[in-house]
């Protein structure tokens, strides 16, 4: 049978992100796949060198609207080491709640994506509904439902009052009610279970060869979780069960990611009992010793690695991030051997992939030079003037009125 390559984006519209695919078909079966990373690069981490660390940490929050609390705690706790700075417990434990309910947002949304992608929309409404329940509890706790601004170096900007833990414990209610509805249409649901069942299969040798993490390969049986394998914030003194599946598909993915729901309720409740009291932040310097670190935190798609770099001044001299789709992305041609293509949206979308988080590198090739160009970042600023203004925004006129507004106020 005559083999047919099939583009799918960088826009398209299954894509929630602009990402370039390309199967090889013959037929309707999937004989080759691969992914083209790079249309959601925005120098991020070559713009934090610009920076200071606390001015970083609201740029690293903004590499994904997601699990922006998983980027700049990871990002604060490779400062903190650093800076040898002992953060509060109570800070510790404050920015666990925020992970876990992060967690649960996180999961919520991926459940009634995945209801989406194989046309079970009423799964969407419903979990997307609930989701509003720990959005709210995120907007009430932090002044934000994405991107919280709760972290600082040296701990968290906001405490948690009475009234806070018992809205958080009333919607935990609420939501493990919820949940626990969901998990018994996921085990008896028949359409459901065969929609799911065999599609998308990575044995545990093979999650293990590639690499993967989090629901991904722990839906493959591989007991891999950060919060156990290498404890940060609260979690050493927090009880908690990793949760596998041993289905190796996506129907094992679902679980996994129920499953984990409820651990988060869970955890949520034994940390608002257990929070001890006291300053949830430390004073930290300005200018960072000289020094560097590697941290790595548990998002909901997997591990997230954040490196930082420091050279004894108020900026660091690197940072380089490795978000949990990088991870997971090398699996889905594994995943889609010998498949249909109508199985390939919900085999993507089972990893959770977000290239936002992942795309931090972009290589741009001048056939007509032979040795490679380094484009510096004030370089790159002024390019980004000059093309806007080539487009008719140019902000000169502008700046040069302010600052002579502000030349007249002093």
């Amino acid at each position: 049978m005559r083999k047919v390559v099939i583009p799918i984006g960088p826009q398209h519209p299954a894509l929630k992100e602009p990402e370039s695919f390309s199967v090889t078909l013959a037929g309707e079966r999937i004989m080759a796949f691969s992914a083209r990373l790079g249309y959601n690069h925005r120098g991020i981490e070559k713009a934090c060198e610009a920076r200071t660390y606390l001015q970083d940490i609201y740029l690293i929050e903004r590499i994904c609207g997601i699990c922006s609390h998983t980027h700049a705690t990871c990002f604060a706790q490779a400062v903190e080491e650093i800076a040898g700075l002992e953060t509060p417990r109570r800070a510790l434990y404050i920015r666990s709640i925020i992970g876990e309910l992060e967690r649960i947002h996180s999961h919520l949304l991926w459940l009634g994506v995945a209801g989406h992608e194989v046309g079970f929309d009423t799964l969407l409404m419903y979990t997307w509904r609930d989701r509003e329940v720990v959005m709210d509890i995120l907007a009430e706790l932090t002044g934000n439902r994405v991107n919280y601004g709760m972290n600082v170096i040296g701990g968290v900007k906001r405490d948690l009052s009475p009234e806070h833990i018992e809205h958080i414990l009333k919607a935990m209610d609420i939501l493990e009610e919820r949940t626990k509805y969901y998990i018994q249409v996921a085990k008896e649901e028949t359409t459901l279970i065969q929609r799911l069942s065999g599609v998308g299969m990575l044995s545990r040798e093979d999650a293990l060869s590639l690499g993967a993490v989090g629901p991904t390969a722990r839906a493959s049986n591989v007991a891999r979780d950060t919060r156990r394998d290498d404890p940060y914030a609260a979690y050493a003194e927090l009880d908690f069960k990793i949760v596998t599946d041993d289905h190796n598909d996506v129907y094992g993915r679902t679980l996994v990611r129920m499953g984990e729901l409820m651990e988060s309720y869970r955890l949520i409740r034994t940390a608002l009992k257990n929070i001890p009291d006291g300053p949830i932040a430390i004073k930290s310097p300005r200018k960072i010793p000289a020094g560097e670190a590697f941290s790595r935190y548990e998002a909901p798609r997997g591990e997230d690695v954040h490196y930082v770099k420091a050279n004894g001044t108020d900026k660091p001299e690197r940072v380089k991030v490795r978000a949990p789709t990088l991870a997971n992305i090398q699996t889905v041609a594994k995943m889609l051997e010998d498949r249909q293509l109508a199985d390939l949206p919900i085999v993507i979308a089972a990893i959770d992939p977000c290239f936002s988080c992942t795309d931090r590198l972009i290589t741009v090739k001048d056939l007509n030079k032979r040795s490679p160009h380094i484009v510096k970042w004030e370089e790159l600023r002024l390019h980004g003037i000059e093309w806007h203004r080539s487009n008719g925004i140019d902000f000169s006129k502008l700046n040069k009125k302010f600052a002579q507004e502000a030349i007249r106020c002093y």
